[in-house]
């Protein structure tokens, strides 16, 4: 891609040392003649923090760089009236136990206002596991639902109808499985699948990047995640098949332009994978939305989202062609930052989620998950989930924050740290071209030093005490009293393990393997798409455990190099 930017002003303040312009200069000369107190004037990320910032610093020029929300390049918002016109959508990450736990969650949940849901699967359903491999022992159900075949999505999602919910699913290796297991629920169910809305997240490049739960090796896995698009496109216009995610390059220890930068080059890697398959821009781009991190440093969250929605707009028009105004959208979805809850006095991550609840919706989030203050411990408790979700309902019905379409604008401080950090991403996509692309920077481990390095910059600060965490390393008390939480009941994987015997006792042998034979003939191929294959499948009651391991024959797996 094209990593220049003519209009992108490279003038930022990098330290104390920039000139100020003649005004501040004597305003500084004749009132702010004081000392600033001991502490560390840089954000998270490590850029400095100036001490007032100015229409000169800030280098706005409001056409090019602001406009109006609704319009290019979309600063101040995607939608012309953003939360005046409906607000953010309302969304909390549930998943644990058995699918009929989770079911009951997902039922509270909607009674008590949530608008759309948020699936969290277990780690064996992560990885591609069956609950009844050796690899699945003591983890069935622990970190999420367990899903093996579509008899677990249908305990699921019952009594819930799939046409009127927004259903998100966090799954990336296997997302085409999970994905062919709710296509296969809606078609048993009768229901259209271009009546389906909601997104199944996908970003295997982060996975490589981040967050480590791969199945393949990064080309198969690129083909896989284009077939899912191609599929979505033709078939379920109202999906988003690939929710490109920045959440988990942040809590792998990024500073937020890393998280920008890395998400935003592996949105480019998609839609290019995209147009290669001869799909028109126009025709996916759309249905492409994004997943990003909102952590404790308020205004340069801010800034960064804003950033977002600038960059993308900019490279979709004016290196991808599109021509669509929605092709140019950055709609993402924010989860407040789960590494920023602490185990020690976990009250505190009540104000800490809701500063960065603010945050996401200043920042213009199309939706948002708040997370519960019990999570540094284990699973929420439903008491917790109550909590976080009201903190989104006391945001949006007490405090006015969603009355003005976007009350920030035109601040000279954010302004300067959207400029800022908008110049770092830039940077970073030079950097990534250079070494011939995303997915190539990913096989070489450039994004993954990258992120090592800052994550050891912070961490030093926080054991030097010069990054302050309140009840860390400030304010501890030396009695601390566990909060109640939320156990597992050790019963829930034997059970779940005899569900899956029971399953494949009773459907028909001889087309489970009949399906699995023209899947890895499909495979072998190349050139087929898999989803329509991995649907049927997924109604043959092949499970997912099934399905991985004959892709794996084909595919391999995938050993990346450690990063020191």
């Amino acid at each position: 891609m094209d990593t220049t930017h003519p209009g992108l002003s490279t003038r930022h303040r990098a330290d104390t040392d920039e000139p100020a312009g003649a005004a501040e200069q004597q305003w500084q000369q004749a009132v702010a003649t004081g000392a600033d107190r001991t502490a560390t004037f840089t954000t998270m990320s490590g850029s400095y923090v100036p001490r007032l910032s100015t229409p000169e610093s800030a280098g706005i020029d409001y056409e090019r760089d602001l406009g109006y929300p609704g319009q290019f390049p979309y600063t101040r918002g995607v939608y012309p009236t953003m939360y005046r016109g409906k607000p953010w959508t309302q969304r909390q990450f549930a998943g644990f136990g058995s699918a009929d736990d989770t079911n009951e969650r997902f039922h509270y949940l909607l009674r008590n206002g949530q608008h759309g849901l948020s699936v969290a699967f277990d780690m064996p359903t992560l990885m591609g596991y069956d609950s009844d491999d050796a690899h699945s022992l003591g983890e069935v159900g622990r970190e999420g639902v367990a899903i093996d075949t579509l008899a677990d999505m249908e305990r699921l999602f019952a009594g819930i109808d799939l046409a009127d919910i927004s259903t998100s699913m966090t799954i990336n290796g296997p997302a085409p499985i999970l994905l062919a297991f709710y296509a296969a629920l809606a078609r048993r169910r009768g229901v259209d699948l271009a009546r389906l809305s909601g997104t199944v997240q996908t970003d295997i490049l982060k996975e490589y990047i981040a967050q480590k739960e791969w199945l393949f090796p990064p080309d198969p896995s690129m083909k896989l995640v284009t077939d899912m698009i191609e599929y979505c496109t033709a078939q379920m216009p109202r999906w988003h098949p690939v929710s490109i995610s920045g959440y988990h390059i942040r809590e792998a220890g990024s500073t937020a332009a890393q998280e920008l930068a890395f998400t935003l080059s592996n949105g480019f890697a998609y839609v290019e994978h995209a147009i290669e398959r001869g799909l028109d821009v126009d025709a996916f781009a759309p249905r492409l939305s994004f997943f990003f991190n909102v952590h404790i440093d308020f205004f340069e969250e801010i800034a960064k989202l804003r950033a977002a929605r600038r960059i993308w707009a900019t490279v979709m028009r004016d290196r991808y062609g599109a021509q669509d105004p929605k092709s140019l959208l950055c709609r993402f979805h924010c989860q407040t930052a789960g590494v920023s809850l602490t185990a020690q006095q976990p009250l505190n991550n009540i104000a800490r989620t809701a500063i960065e609840a603010l945050a996401a919706v200043l920042g213009g989030c199309q939706s948002l998950h708040t997370n519960s203050y019990d999570e540094a411990l284990a699973l929420p408790t439903e008491e917790a989930v109550q909590v976080a979700l009201r903190t989104q309902q006391v945001l949006l019905e007490e405090t006015g924050v969603a009355s003005s379409i976007d009350p920030l604008g035109g601040s000279y401080h954010v302004e300067e740290m959207t400029r800022q950090i908008e110049s770092e991403a830039w940077e970073y996509f030079r950097r990534i071209e250079e070494l011939g692309g995303t997915v190539e920077a990913v096989k070489q481990n450039y994004q993954m030093a990258e992120i090592a390095e800052a994550s050891f910059r912070y961490q030093q600060e926080v054991e030097r005490g010069e990054r302050k965490i309140v009840g860390v390393n400030a304010y501890a008390n030396e009695d601390e009293v566990e909060p109640p939480i939320l156990r597992i009941d050790p019963a829930i994987e034997t059970e779940q393990v005899r569900r899956l015997g029971e399953v494949r006792s009773e459907r028909d042998a001889a087309t489970v393997a009949a399906q699995l034979d023209r899947l890895e003939a499909a495979a072998r191929d190349g050139s087929v798409n898999m989803m329509p294959l991995l649907v049927d499948c997924a109604e043959a009651m092949v499970s997912e455990g099934e399905i991985v391991r004959r892709l794996k024959d084909v595919y391999g797996t995938w050993t990346e190099t450690p990063v020191f």
